[in-house]
C-alpha cells in the first residue's frame, strides 16, 4: 500500500516486481497466526521473516525459560526436604540441565517448523523488510506493493546505552541466555520483572550465586502494595535482592595477577551506601522494546508516541486508524503476552478478508499475566490503581493468606496473599493480585469468571475440594461476599437445590434398581 492517489498508484505499482493483497511483516506468534488466517481469503499473502522462523515464546521466551525452571524446581525440592523427613544429597550437572534446555527446545520448535515449511515456498520470503517512502516494502532484491500490511515485527531485550560495550561477553539476555553451555558459578541479574525474577530464581536453585537489582522496590511490576510486600518476603527468604538500588556503572576489570577478568556493577544501595557487586556474567532483564522503529511505519502513515507505540490503534483488531495498516503482538507494545498476540494475529489476519462484516475478531482478553516464580505471581482484570482512580467504582477488597492455609501447609509452601477486588454494585469482580501457591490456576479460575460475567455468589456457589489450595480462593470470595453483604442463599436458590437432590435421590434409587453399582449422572 501506500499515500498516493489511485492514478499515481496505478503508476507506481508497476514499478514494484511483486503486488500481493497483504504481506505480513514478521513470523512469530502474531504474524503466523495472521498469515494463516488471511490465507484462507487470499490466495496472494506474503510472509516475511528476518531471522528464526519459529516464536519468540519457543526461542526464547516463555518455552526454554519453564525448561529451566523445571529443573530448578527439581533441585530446591530434592534440597529443601528435610523438614519432612527425606534427606538427600543433590548432585547438579550444569551441562546436562542446559542442553536439556537447547533439546526440548528444539522439540517444540519443529513443531512449528514443519507448519512453516508446509507452507508454499513463494508465500515466504526470508530477509528483512523495510517501507520505503512510496509505501512499498523492500527485502532483499524485491519490491512489493502491499493493498494491505500486516506488522508483527516482535521485540528485543532492551539494553540501557554503553552497557553492551561495557560489559561485553559478561553480557547476558533473555535471547542468549540459554545458549549458556553449563552453569556459571555467580551472576548479577538487573531488573525484577518476570523474565527477571524467573531466571534468578532458577540460576539461583541450580547453585548459581545470584544477586537480584532494581532500581525500584517492587517486583513482578505489582501494584498492590501487600501483595508486593508479601512477593518480597516470600522470595526474599531464597534470593538475594537489592531493591530500590541505583545502578552508577558497569564493565569488566582484570584481575591484579592478570589471570582472570570479572564482571562489576557499581550501586548505591537503598541506604544510600556505594557498594560493587563482581561476577561472571550480568543477566540485563530490563524489560523488552518492539522492533518497529526501523521498519520506517512513518512511511505508511503511522505514527509512534516517545516510546515507540503506534498511536490511534485498535486494540481488538490492530487497526491503525483507517489505515490499511495492522500492528500486532508485541509489535504494538499493547499487552506483550502469547495468548494476546495469537488473538490479535487472528484478529488481523481476518479483518483482511473482502467482508469485513465477516471477520471473525476475537474479543480483547481480560487482562491476565503470570509470574512463573516460587510462590507464582498473578495480576487479572483491573488493577487496584485503575479501580481507585475510577470514582464511579464502590469496591471491597477480599483477601486470603497462604500463611496458614491447610493444603498449603501441609505441601510447605505455606506463603502468600490473595487481594480479590469487588465491585459493590454489580456483585462482580473487577480484579485480582496474588502471590501464592497454585496461583496459576487461581488465575486462570478468576479469570474465567470476568470473562464470563460470573458474580461472586456464583463463584461461591461452585465446589471446592477439601483438601486443596484452592480452599484459599473460596475464603477471599467468602471475604468479598461479607464485605459487600451479598445474600448468602436466596429463597429461590434453596428451592432449586431441593429439586437436584429429589432429582439425583430418584436417580441413585433407579440406578440401584438396575444394579448399577457405579452409575454416573
Amino acid at each position: 500500500m501506500n499515500k498516493q492517489s489511485d492514478t499515481a498508484a496505478d503508476n507506481t505499482a508497476s514499478k514494484a516486481t511483486r503486488q500481493v493483497s497483504v504481506a505480513v511483516i514478521g513470523a512469530g506468534t502474531a504474524g503466523q497466526n495472521a498469515f494463516r488466517q488471511a490465507s484462507k481469503t487470499h490466495d496472494d499473502v506474503v510472509i516475511i521473516n528476518d531471522g528464526f522462523w519459529t516464536t519468540t515464546c519457543i526461542a526464547v521466551g516463555c518455552m526454554p525459560s519453564k525448561l529451566l525452571i523445571a529443573a530448578a524446581d527439581r533441585a530446591y525440592e530434592a534440597n529443601h526436604s528435610a523438614e519432612f523427613g527425606v534427606h538427600a544429597t543433590v548432585q547438579i550437572d550444569g551441562k546436562q540441565v542446559m542442553q536439556r534446555v537447547r533439546d526440548e527446545r528444539a522439540h517444540f520448535a519443529s513443531y512449528v517448523k514443519a507448519q512453516v515449511d508446509s507452507w508454499p515456498d513463494h508465500t515466504k520470503i526470508s530477509g528483512r523488510a523495510h517501507i520505503n517512502n512510496r509505501g512499498f516494502i523492500e527485502v532483499n532484491d524485491v519490491l512489493i506493493a502491499a493493498d494491505k500490511i500486516i506488522i508483527a515485527t516482535g521485540s528485543s531485550p532492551f539494553i540501557p546505552d554503553g552497557w553492551a560495550d561495557k560489559l561485553g561477553d559478561a553480557m547476558l539476555t533473555s535471547d542468549t541466555i540459554f545458549e549458556l553451555t553449563n552453569l556459571p558459578k555467580t551472576m548479577a541479574v538487573v531488573g525484577t520483572g518476570a523474565i527477571g525474577l524467573e531466571l534468578a530464581q532458577a540460576f539461583n536453585r541450580l547453585g548459581v550465586e545470584v544477586t537480584l537489582f532494581n532500581r525500584v522496590k517492587r517486583v513482578a511490576g505489582l501494584k498492590d502494595d501487600d501483595i508486593n510486600n508479601k512477593a518480597i518476603d516470600c522470595l526474599s527468604c531464597e534470593l538475594t535482592m537489592h531493591l530500590g538500588s541505583k545502578i552508577s556503572d558497569v564493565g569488566v576489570q582484570t584481575a591484579t595477577n592478570n589471570d582472570h577478568s570479572a564482571a562489576f556493577i557499581d550501586y548505591e544501595d537503598s541506604a544510600g551506601e556505594s557498594q560493587q557487586w563482581q561476577g561472571e556474567y550480568v543477566l540485563v532483564a530490563t524489560g523488552r522494546r518492539n522492533n518497529i522503529k526501523p521498519l520506517g511505519v512513518e512511511h505508511l502513515g503511522v505514527e509512534l508516541d516517545d516510546k515507540d507505540r503506534p498511536k490511534h490503534l485498535n486494540k481488538k483488531t490492530g487497526q491503525i486508524g483507517d489505515l490499511d495498516v495492522y500492528i500486532v503482538g508485541d509489535a504494538n507494545a499493547n499487552l506483550p503476552l502469547l495468548h494476546v498476540a495469537s488473538d490479535e494475529g487472528y484478529s488481523a489476519g481476518s479483518m483482511v478478508c473482502e467482508n469485513e462484516d465477516a471477520a471473525h475478531i476475537r474479543p480483547p482478553a481480560t487482562p491476565f499475566s503470570i509470574v512463573f516464580c516460587s510462590p507464582q505471581i498473578v495480576n487479572v482484570g483491573m488493577s487496584l490503581p485503575d479501580i481507585q482512580q475510577d470514582t464511579n467504582l464502590e469496591y471491597v477488597i477480599g483477601s486470603v493468606s497462604f500463611d496458614n492455609q491447610g493444603r498449603s501447609r501441609v505441601m510447605g509452601v505455606n506463603c502468600g496473599l490473595l487481594h480479590i477486588y469487588g465491585c459493590k454494585k454489580t456483585d462482580r469482580i473487577l480484579g485480582a493480585s496474588m502471590v501464592g501457591p497454585d496461583a496459576e490456576y487461581i488465575g486462570h479460575i478468576l479469570a474465567a469468571a470476568i470473562t464470563n460475567d460470573l458474580s461472586v455468589k456464583a463463584m461461591l456457589d461452585t465446589p471446592f475440594y477439601h483438601p486443596t489450595i484452592l480452599e484459599g480462593l473460596r475464603t477471599a470470595l467468602r471475604d468479598v461476599q461479607h464485605k459487600m453483604a451479598i445474600p448468602y442463599q436466596y429463597q429461590d436458590t434453596r428451592k432449586i437445590a431441593f429439586k437436584h437432590q429429589l432429582s439425583y435421590t430418584f436417580k441413585t434409587r433407579m440406578c440401584r434398581i438396575n444394579h448399577h453399582s457405579c452409575c454416573v449422572w
